[in-house]
């Protein structure tokens, strides 16, 4: 099965679409973690026991975790999500070439998913294009303000960057692993960018503390899987695939809760999954 496809059965399993970010910053954590061996795993586990029967994935951001603890607590938070039977994605936004994208890649062996950034073309991306069983992000239009100063940019052809990074996803996707990132906080590019692609799944950041378009994330943000069978024919699997994402909207919903900061955080992606529900 492919990565997609083991999202949609957990879709359906929670009757969810939230990716909760697991971006533990060591400057919001509650003091009482500080004693602990690893404040970001002890954090993590936490969120995850508050949150997993909203979650359709965890979203553990790479940054949070570069250094030898932080490895760690990522391997640990892995571990604890699978034990849920939660998948995980790994926002890295890794991009490079050689023996460089193919040491990237191998951070796939432990998650099930990956973020990348196609800026250097197909041949960075191949390492993570041929794990057929994993799931690729590749950033297209992201939901920071200025990501419109290079996405934006109008080619000889008329279009926009990130349009034509939407084109060549879509060829790109032969063993259907390809996602793309698609910021909830431009509504009309994630419009554009559906009628583009209007069969991969788009993990859409920018709802939660970013303020985005909840009901353009899911009108646009998910997409019928297309299901590879032995057979010539493809059918569609009725479930809506894709992700919306909010990390310190949920994670740290409780900031000021002390030791009952994940109680918060449970009741934020609660609320979140009932939200992106209305839409589906």
């Amino acid at each position: 099965m492919t990565f997609f496809e083991r999202l949609a059965e957990r879709i359906e399993r929670v009757d969810s679409v939230v990716s909760v970010g697991l971006d533990p910053d060591p400057d919001r954590l509650p003091a009482h973690l500080d004693d602990h061996d690893l404040p970001r795993w002890a954090f993590n586990r936490r969120i995850i026991d508050a949150t997993h029967e909203h979650a359709a994935c965890y979203k553990p951001n790479v940054a949070f975790y570069e250094d030898a603890d932080g490895w760690r607590a990522l391997r640990e938070t892995i571990a604890y999500a699978h034990g849920k039977d939660v998948p995980v994605l790994l926002d890295a936004k890794r991009g490079d070439i050689g023996n460089t994208a193919r040491q990237y890649a191998t951070l796939l062996d432990h998650a099930d998913a990956i973020t990348a950034n196609p800026y250097m073309g197909r041949d960075s991306l191949e390492p993570f294009l041929e794990r057929d069983d994993k799931g690729i992000f590749l950033l297209c239009r992201t939901s920071n303000p200025g990501g419109a100063d290079i996405q934006d940019l109008e080619l000889a052809s008329g279009e926009p960057v990130y349009e034509r990074v939407a084109a060549l996803a879509d060829t790109w996707n032969r063993n259907g692993n390809v996602g793309l990132v698609v910021g909830a906080t431009a509504p009309e590019e994630l419009e554009e960018v559906r009628d583009i692609v209007p069969d991969i799944p788009f993990l859409v950041p920018g709802v939660g503390a970013q303020g985005g378009d909840a009901e353009a994330a899911v009108e646009h943000g998910l997409a019928e899987l297309d299901e590879r069978s032995s057979s010539a024919d493809r059918t569609k699997s009725g479930i809506g695939v894709g992700l919306v994402n909010s990390s310190r909207g949920i994670i740290f919903a409780g900031e000021d809760r002390g030791e009952d900061f994940h109680k918060a955080s449970g009741q934020a992606a609660k609320e979140l999954k009932q939200r992106l529900n209305q839409y589906r």
